[in-house]
């Protein structure tokens, strides 16, 4: 199980995650999504396609 934790939470867990150029890409259903919150930031690559941006808030 892949685990992504920030200050001693987990905010993502999936089985599996994309590896693309080194970085590790979660599932977007393998958020804990009560620490996201989705900004209306975008941006486009023309081949990994549109990226969305989110604030992460864990304890305050």
């Amino acid at each position: 199980m892949m685990r992504a934790v920030w200050n001693g939470t987990v905010i993502a867990e999936a089985p599996r995650t994309v590896v693309v150029e080194g970085n590790h890409y979660f599932p977007p259903e393998s958020l804990h999504g009560e620490y996201f919150t989705e900004t209306r930031t975008r941006s486009l690559c023309f081949w990994k396609g549109v990226a969305r941006y989110y604030s992460l808030e864990v304890g305050g």
